[in-house]
């Protein structure tokens, strides 16, 4: 992969995180019943800044959990592994609850789609909405956001990178070229 630019420093994903806390507070009047539920791997820090946020702005807490998609994945035949893990994993209850799943980038849908899966095999939630840093554009699936840190459109031989500090040691966005 080729180095292109960088997209975001760590201000802009900092006020990507507080604007989509906002939106979600704007849009969920009952936070008590609210449940931020990211995607391994970079959803689930993701999940706890924007609790943490929905925090400072409205001194509650809400829920927050992580997901393992793997076993629900449509490509597990493309992975590298002959024989994938199986790591099914959800901390929360899901019936009920109002789901904000929460991930670094929107592409095709496809992991959407299998975390859609994993959620709805646990229970019925009453309403699961989708936050994400950044929208890339490309569905397979007509899967959209709900929450959107920044829609940044690219080629298909383009790669968004979403650094998180918890996990990459530094925050921000950066393209590349295949």
């Amino acid at each position: 992969m080729k180095f292109k630019t960088n997209l975001f420093d760590e201000n802009a994903v900092r006020r990507a995180i507080i604007r989509i806390a906002h939106e979600i507070i704007e849009k969920n009047s009952d936070l008590s019943n609210l449940c931020v539920m990211g995607i391994k791997t970079r959803g689930i820090p993701i999940a706890e800044r924007l609790a943490k946020e929905i925090y400072n702005i409205e001194n509650k807490k809400v829920e927050v959990s992580s997901l393992d998609i793997s076993f629900y994945r449509d490509d597990l035949s493309l992975v590298s592994a002959p024989e994938p893990t199986v790591n099914e994993k959800i901390e929360a209850q899901v019936a009920g609850k109002n789901i904000i799943l929460v991930d670094d980038v929107i592409y095709t849908g496809r992991t959407v789609r299998a975390a859609l899966d994993a959620i709805l095999s646990k229970g019925r939630a009453d309403k699961i909405q989708l936050a994400v840093i950044v929208d890339r554009g490309h569905r397979e699936l007509p899967i959209r956001p709900d929450y959107v840190g920044k829609n940044i459109p690219t080629s298909k031989n383009e790669i968004i990178k979403v650094n998180i500090f918890e996990i990459d040691g530094v925050d921000g966005v950066e393209l590349f070229e295949k």
